[in-house]
């Protein structure tokens, strides 16, 4: 089980559950709904995660991946794909108990991150899956939530963004063992430097865009949110992107979802 867990790459399955919950609380689910999203998200990341080591086993032997279960014989294929198909059969149960609407955009979400697990990682189009995904997620949620409206504009952009953001910064400690063995997305193109330069940029300028958002929402006598909360905020992203700038390893990803939370909470608080 332990192994199990391990390849389906806990850490992002854990932190986009974790953002989809942040984003349920900020459209005021109720606690049942947002259990519903949760668990619906949970099993998405888990089947995409679970899929990848998958597809990348052969790969992942070549290159002597020692952190991964299945390259190194820890893990059977036929365990970890019973498993990502219960988590798909899951998922379309539970992304559809959410409503057809909400759920078949949670469906097109999964479908980016298995579509880039198949074939796009491997292309200059590799950060669309991402955009999607995280774009896709804020819409999920809000279609979910009791009004049942689409968010503004402004939110999907920004989540886009930071799922490029995200992408680039995760792909950063595996760029050689990727390029060795054929794989050459928008970061490989881009060089460790320019990949870092650019997911910094991009998380910042997403989290501008969530302050700017927040700032803007409602008028003059129901706006609520202070301006110290939004400053201190941008702050924090600040140093998270610094950190993403500079550090090496997982750190940047970890950097990364951080700086996605902090904008969640931002969101929540302007409700």
């Amino acid at each position: 089980m332990t192994a199990l867990l391990r390849a389906s790459h806990p850490g992002p399955v854990v932190a986009v559950t974790v953002l989809a919950v942040a984003l349920a609380v900020a459209e005021g689910l109720s606690p049942g709904r947002n259990a519903l999203v949760a668990a619906a998200v949970l099993t998405g990341q888990l089947s995409i995660g679970w899929s990848n080591d998958l597809l990348d086993a052969g790969r992942d032997r070549d290159v002597g991946r020692r952190d991964k279960p299945l390259a190194t014989g820890e893990l059977s294929v036929a365990r970890v794909a019973t498993a990502c198909r219960v988590a798909v059969a899951a998922t379309v149960v539970l992304s559809l108990a959410c409503g057809w609407l909400p759920g078949l955009v949670h469906l097109v979400c999964v479908a980016a991150g298995w579509a880039y697990n198949l074939r796009l990682k491997a292309t200059a189009l590799s950060w669309l899956p991402y955009a999607v995904a995280f774009g896709g997620l804020t819409v999920f949620v809000a279609l979910a939530g009791p009004d049942a409206a689409l968010p503004p504009a402004w939110v999907p952009v920004a989540g886009a963004m930071l799922g490029v953001g995200a992408h680039l910064v995760n792909t950063l400690p595996d760029l050689a063992d990727d390029a060795a063995t054929g794989v050459h997305g928008l970061p490989h193109r881009l060089g460790a430097r320019g990949s870092t330069v650019a997911a910094a940029l991009v998380l910042v300028a997403a989290s501008l865009i969530v302050a700017a958002g927040v700032l803007a929402t409602g008028d003059e006598a129901t706006r609520s949110t202070p301006w110290p909360l939004v400053l201190g905020a941008v702050a924090v992203v600040m140093v998270l992107g610094g950190v993403a700038l500079l550090a090496g390893g997982r750190t940047p990803f970890r950097a990364a979802m951080a700086i996605a939370l902090v904008d969640a909470v931002l969101v929540v608080a302007a409700r």
